[in-house]
């Protein structure tokens, strides 16, 4: 993990993940065939891996948070005693962190890290995960008040789901904002059209990439666009007169085309946009 730590580029690949070595052997850190990762020589599972979802399809995992809020992964198949299975309940005897490579595009992968199995469920064919230190005192399955489930799942996805929802959009849009083209990752975000509270999905669609400012100025219905991709700036805005940034990074963007992914499957979603516009325009 403080391997991955140093990596330059937040995304990775088979290739590169297979270049790691320790004591002087070389050990893969995923498996390019199976979802569980046991090098030869280990006990329990080293990592596990979700395959890339198309841009508009819910990736698995999302249907897979239980009643407690906790994130599930499913079994290698059905039988309790697959190698893999027995080396992810290892894991989880142990209490030994994992990676969870995720994929966010044809063969690049988001690393979550650590993920811990907490728990395991056989009659559902699958196990209980903590993706947050905090999460690694839950008991899976406990009845709990709803004001505690609510965070809990909070943070399950603000670790996973929101996290690739936020690289697979960037990559859609070339890391690039999609109002004003600024091209620096750490300044970007995957801005939702609609919301997590009124239930949008975490797929591409559902999201452009933008720079903080831009992001808060939609968030805020400050800035609108609609469904022919136009940027439209509240009209309260465009006649208040104030530093630089108001006029340049604002005002100016009145009008301008939104930049699109070049691939029809990743770019907004007419009837979103149209259903958020409504909300600019109302507010």
């Amino acid at each position: 993990m403080a391997w991955l730590d140093e990596r330059t580029d937040p995304r990775v690949d088979f290739g590169w993940l297979s270049t790691f070595t320790y004591d002087g052997s070389r050990i893969p850190l995923m498996d390019r065939q199976r979802g569980i990762r046991k090098p030869a020589g280990m006990d329990a599972a080293l990592a596990i891996r979700t395959t890339f979802t198309p841009p508009n399809q819910l990736p698995p995992y999302n249907d897979e948070i239980g009643a407690d809020g906790l994130q599930r992964y499913k079994y290698r198949g059905t039988d309790p005693d697959h190698p893999e299975n027995v080396a992810l309940r290892r894991a989880m005897e142990q209490r030994l962190p994992l990676i969870w490579f995720v994929g966010v595009a044809s063969g690049l992968y988001e690393p979550i890290y650590p993920v811990y199995v907490i728990g395991e469920e056989q009659a559902e064919l699958q196990f209980a995960l903590a993706v947050d230190e905090g999460q690694r005192f839950i008991t899976p399955g406990t009845p709990m008040d709803d004001t505690t489930r609510r965070y809990v799942e909070r943070i399950t996805r603000a670790r996973l789901h929101q996290r690739v929802f936020r690289m697979q959009v960037l990559l859609a849009y070339t890391d690039r904002c999609a109002v004003c083209r600024l091209k620096h990752p750490t300044l970007l975000d995957a801005a939702h059209i609609i919301g997590d509270a009124e239930e949008g999905e975490p797929v591409v669609p559902n999201g452009m990439s933008m720079c903080k400012i831009h992001h808060a100025a939609f968030d805020q219905n400050f800035l609108g666009v609609s469904p022919d991709l136009t940027v439209a700036i509240n009209r309260d805005l465009m006649e208040e007169v104030d530093g630089p940034m108001l006029k340049h990074g604002l005002q100016e963007m009145h009008g301008i085309r939104l930049h699109v992914p070049t691939s029809r499957a990743q770019r907004p979603d007419p009837e979103r946009l149209a259903a958020r516009y409504e909300t600019f325009l109302a507010g």
